[in-house]
């Protein structure tokens, strides 16, 4: 059983890389929202495309209030939940499993 507790902790460890880097680029998308940056950068062009998707979803259902945007707040609570309930309750699974108990 130890092993499906190392495949836990390895995923565990995978999707907090992922979550830590979504969270990055929400941050920076709402930093670059303050400025105007040039939209033909390609570094400005891939944080766009990157944080559009997670955002886009929040958008559809939260509408804006006082003409300020909040879905980079929301989606970055999103995120924070699921680092702190899904990795480290996968970490605890995969910590009990290659313990054996």
């Amino acid at each position: 059983m130890y092993v499906f507790g190392y495949f836990l902790q390895a995923l565990a460890t995978v999707l907090d890389v992922v979550l830590t880097l979504a969270m990055i680029i929400v941050i920076a998308r709402a930093v670059l929202s303050w400025v105007s940056p040039d939209p033909y950068n390609p570094i400005v062009r891939i944080i766009n495309q990157c944080s559009e998707p997670m955002l886009f979803q929040v958008r559809k259902r939260v509408p804006y209030i006082g003409g300020i945007d909040l879905s980079p707040l929301i989606v970055l609570l999103i995120i924070m939940f699921l680092n702190n309930f899904l990795v480290a309750t996968l970490q605890r699974l995969a910590h009990q499993m290659i313990q054996g108990g």
